[in-house]
């Protein structure tokens, strides 16, 4: 399989926040491959279920030619030796990792769904994003990393560290 670029966002809101995204990054790329791309790491508003911490976030990019899947068993695998436990949606958490993209291919089954679903509607995820791929498309949408921000309705803080 060819190497794809995989776009991932990394979030924490729970412990060293700040160390918990390096300890991340860390296993990304011992278990994944070297990033490529990095954000600026960002404070911003929690998202979907509000009354909690901020979290502190930071998209990263890496080339594989593993598969989305195999990506997401590895992912799902650093948060879980991290201490993550999945108890509710959207509660605090050490650690966790979205798959944004992978290339510019479309997965949707019951366990992924990349382009991730909630991106485009998400401030948080768009503002690093388009500090490394501004112009990078949106293979559902069809629009660019910069268009998909200034059609955003989202207003949660998001604040560059």
């Amino acid at each position: 399989m060819e190497d794809k670029i995989v776009v991932l966002l990394l979030g924490s809101n729970m412990g060293d926040s700040l160390a918990c995204l390096k300890t991340a990054i860390h296993h990304i790329e011992n278990r994944l491959s070297p990033i490529i791309m990095a954000s600026s790491l960002y404070k911003t508003a929690a998202w979907g279920k509000v009354n909690q911490a901020d979290f502190y976030n930071q998209v990263v990019a890496i080339k594989s030619s593993l598969t989305p899947e195999e990506i997401l068993t590895i992912t799902l695998d650093i948060e879980m030796q991290m201490g993550r436990e999945r108890i509710e949606k959207w509660a605090e958490r050490v650690i966790d990792i979205d798959i944004l993209f992978y290339g510019n291919d479309i997965i949707d089954n019951p366990n992924l769904k990349v382009p991730h679903p909630y991106l485009h509607v998400r401030r948080f995820t768009l503002i690093p994003l388009q500090e490394i791929l501004p112009q990078f498309v949106h293979p559902v949408f069809n629009k660019t990393i910069d268009t998909l921000l200034d059609n955003c309705s989202d207003i949660g803080k998001v604040e560059k560290l």
